[in-house]
């Protein structure tokens, strides 16, 4: 999860750089096609070719739905709000998978679980101190609704993994990013220009990983265990902030950061507690 993570968080960075030159929907299509000929090689790798028919295709189409919609949705809150207030109101997510995760997946959540993820959000918050007014604006619902759908999307993943390859997850999630985004885009379809290969260079290979990992995450994890490792985005931000823009990051942000891995160390002994006490 920490590599899918930080693989999304560079993609997200070149995908910002996006926002001025395409429309939404057109940079979620972008996300897809840039990908596709990895997530092509991978499968011809694993020889899964003959596998990707046979899957349960209902949940894949809700996965290709939410897809489009969270990300169509995170790009347009990108153009409206800063990085910081995005991030502050996207990590409701772990929150989200937590509490579907119940319901849904019938996983017993444990107390240190909703203790960690609520130590990993007031971490974010105080890293990010973001503005109060951010929050009530187009992008900053834009950016809820992605949360939503991206929540939906990791419980939906999980229980595809019960059943279906890692190998037809990434290629159907990948391809339902390129064809469902570029039908609801080519309307306003806006040329690519060729300054502009090296971010969708970028964004293939990180969205690829990303894909791959968090895919693999959600398939040997417990959701409400993966779930808030999320947080671990505000690291990925500092190094990128640092190594793009220049940006130190300021004491608050260090703050925060001490107290987002302080919430996942504590998680990871708990359940590496719980271990200890199954085992014989």
């Amino acid at each position: 999860m920490v590599v899918a993570v930080g693989a999304f968080s560079m993609m997200d960075a070149s995908m910002k750089s996006l926002t001025s030159s395409y429309p939404p929907l057109q940079v979620a299509c972008l996300r897809g096609l840039a990908a596709m000929p990895l997530v092509c090689l991978y499968v011809l790798w694993r020889r899964e070719w003959g596998g990707l028919l046979k899957v349960r295709w209902p949940l894949h189409l809700l996965r290709t739905v939410v897809g489009v919609t969270m990300l169509s949705s995170f790009v347009y809150g990108l153009r409206t709000l800063g990085l910081a207030e995005a991030y502050a109101i996207f990590f409701v997510a772990p929150m989200l998978i937590t509490m579907l995760s119940i319901p849904v997946l019938k996983e017993r959540v444990r107390s240190s679980h909703w203790l960690a993820i609520a130590g990993g959000f007031c971490g974010v918050l105080v890293a990010l101190r973001p503005s109060q007014g951010a929050f009530l604006s187009w992008g900053a619902l834009a950016v809820l609704v992605s949360a939503s759908c991206y929540a939906i999307s990791a419980i939906t993943g999980r229980i595809l993994s019960r059943t279906d390859s890692s190998a037809s997850l990434v290629f159907w999630g990948t391809s339902g990013l390129a064809v469902a985004g570029g039908a609801l885009a080519w309307p306003d379809w806006v040329a690519v220009q060729s300054a502009h290969i090296p971010q969708l260079v970028v964004i293939g290979i990180s969205g690829f990983i990303g894909q791959l990992a968090i895919t693999q995450a959600f398939r040997s994890g417990q959701a409400s265990v993966v779930a808030p490792f999320e947080y671990t985005a505000l690291a990925w931000g500092i190094v990128l902030d640092g190594l793009l823009w220049q940006t130190l990051p300021q004491a608050r942000t260090l703050l925060g950061g001490a107290i987002i891995i302080a919430s996942g160390l504590y998680l990871i002994r708990q359940e590496r507690s719980k271990e200890l006490v199954v085992a014989p």
